[in-house]
């Protein structure tokens, strides 16, 4: 059987993108091109009766140079069939479809995978451990936030939300599928009757996991992260999250093959599993080895807890995402986690700035942008949201619907951002947490000391060191965290013997401070 006209492969995601044309009559489509960690699409003509999403199944072998994968494709209404791929690697790719419909199988094609466009650097990945870096080794710095029912909202309360990410320093969003709050698009499946549990598991809505595609590319075109969380307890009166473990699995393989060729999307199993009562840690623990297996592209895997912490040395987890605030009132309790979960710790949930009434969403920024500086100081990462609302509704807040942030966090957070970039890489290390220094960094090149809100009006300038380990000259910075000042001090600090475990300077013991809150001093190799 000849290719049909709708077989064509696209990319999308930015510089890269291939459209090959083709001509009606031409048998198989036609070579063309897309960029390492870009998104290739291929389109099938397939069965329209039945139920496409039981009854077809459909998948694109990928090889190149000795490497194959297979990816899954989605049904997305009107007899169009798609697989997305985004190829590792640069060179010559060849591809092979398999398929129950026998129209759809067998089909062939190759394209050219060239290198990536500036400013794409690929998939974050772990990197040292307990950090994040994009696939060519860019660093990854996280600063996050959450807002989660911003997908789902009115054309113009996204575009709202898109501009202000324009500016704002956040690299990675928390969004969920299913809605939380009042929203626009609420039926991700196929709507059975008048009542809110009237909807079919097994009939997908193409259109709306469309529209929530659409908001995952145009995060990606923004450089930021889509950390796309897939259940939460919040919704009893539709209850999406309680579905069957058949239904469960449909949707998981559906949101994995539509999703997972995005290079910017990470995967939140749920928020707050364990207030989702219809499911047991064994159900998680089968969702999430499902995710691992089904998805190609192995994507970042987290899930997020309210009280009862996922076991996140599991292999099948690649970060910590943790609800936590007391965890970030100081650097000890935040390294804690990460020497308990061996591997990157995001405090995704720490309380929000806000005029909440509720416990969870009145901080200050001075108290947030605090929590993100212990946090960093522990060598983890921490997430923002804004609970700001004229009504004191949360759910009309940034936090649930996005729109416009009004808080004072975001630009200290952007200062806080530069001063992550400006250290070592991946990320900064905890330095003997332990004594209580409060010191982070890179060992004998790059020291962090945080004070937090105390008013400091000297420090004595101490490093932890033993006999025969470097001792270097250092410059020294005071940055005012709050204000966004750095302001360099004279001179150097030339490191001696200091007791046993310690170098100091004896020419300069101390520093002064001006004896504000929010203070950090930064020491670098000179």
């Amino acid at each position: 059987m000849a290719v049909s006209r709708r077989m064509m492969l696209a990319g999308s995601m930015g510089a890269g993108a291939a459209v090959l044309a083709r001509s009606a009559s031409a048998a198989v489509a036609q070579p063309g091109q897309v960029e390492r960690w870009g998104v290739l699409e291929l389109a099938f003509d397939g069965p329209r009766t039945g139920n496409p999403f039981d009854d077809v199944t459909l998948s694109v072998r990928f090889s190149s140079d000795g490497r194959t994968i297979r990816v899954p494709g989605f049904y997305d209404g009107d007899g169009v069939y798609r697989v997305r791929f985004s190829p590792p690697e640069t060179g010559r790719w060849q591809w092979t479809s398999e398929s129950s419909a026998a129209t759809m199988s067998g089909k062939s094609g190759s394209f050219e995978c060239t290198a990536p466009s500036a400013g794409n650097h690929g998939p974050v990945r772990v990197a040292a451990g307990y950090h994040f870096a994009y696939a060519d080794g860019t660093p990854f710095r996280q600063i996050g936030t959450t807002c989660y029912s911003w997908a789902l909202q009115s054309e113009a309360k996204c575009a709202q939300t898109l501009a202000t990410l324009k500016t704002a320093p956040f690299n990675k969003m928390r969004m969920l599928v299913f809605p939380n709050v009042e929203s626009v698009a609420t039926n991700p499946f196929v709507r059975t009757g008048p009542g809110p549990r009237d909807w079919d598991p097994a009939r997908i809505d193409p259109a709306y996991f469309r529209r929530f595609e659409d908001r995952i590319r145009k995060l990606g075109d923004l450089g930021i992260e889509a950390d796309v969380i897939l259940f939460h307890p919040y919704d009893e009166k539709r209850g999406y999250s309680d579905m069957a473990r058949a239904d469960d699995e449909r949707y998981l393989r559906y949101v994995i093959a539509r999703f997972g060729a995005y290079r910017n999307l990470w995967w939140s199993m749920a928020n707050e599993y364990d207030d989702v009562k219809s499911k047991t840690m064994a159900d998680w623990d089968h969702l999430l080895q499902l995710l691992q297996a089904e998805d190609p592209h192995d994507r970042l895997r987290s899930i997020h807890q309210i009280t009862t912490y996922y076991d996140n040395r599991k292999p099948w987890i690649t970060h910590s995402s943790i609800q936590n605030g007391a965890a970030v009132l100081d650097d000890v309790r935040a390294q804690l986690h990460r020497s308990f979960g061996l591997k990157p710790v995001v405090f995704d949930e720490v309380c929000y700035e806000g005029n909440s009434k509720l416990r969870w969403g009145n901080l200050t920024g001075e108290q947030l942008v605090e929590r993100f500086w212990w946090g960093l100081m522990g060598g983890t990462y921490v997430g923002h949201s804004e609970t700001i609302d004229p009504e004191r509704n949360a759910d009309h807040s940034w936090l649930g619907q996005g729109g416009r942030l009004a808080g004072t966090s975001p630009p200290r957070l952007a200062f806080l951002r530069r001063i992550m970039e400006e250290g070592p890489a991946p990320g900064i290390e905890p330095i003997q947490t332990w004594w209580n220094y409060s010191i982070a960094g890179k060992e004998f090149e790059y020291y962090l000391h945080y004070f937090g809100s105390e008013q400091p009006t000297q420090w004595p300038v101490v490093l932890p060191g033993r006999k025969g380990q470097p001792m270097n000259a250092y410059r020294l910075d005071i940055i005012d965290t709050w204000n966004m000042t750095i302001s360099p001090v004279d001179g150097l600090f030339r490191m001696q013997r200091h007791g046993d475990y310690d170098f100091h300077d004896p020419a300069r013991p101390t520093v002064t401070l001006p004896g504000k809150p929010w203070l950090a001093v930064r020491l670098v190799k000179a």
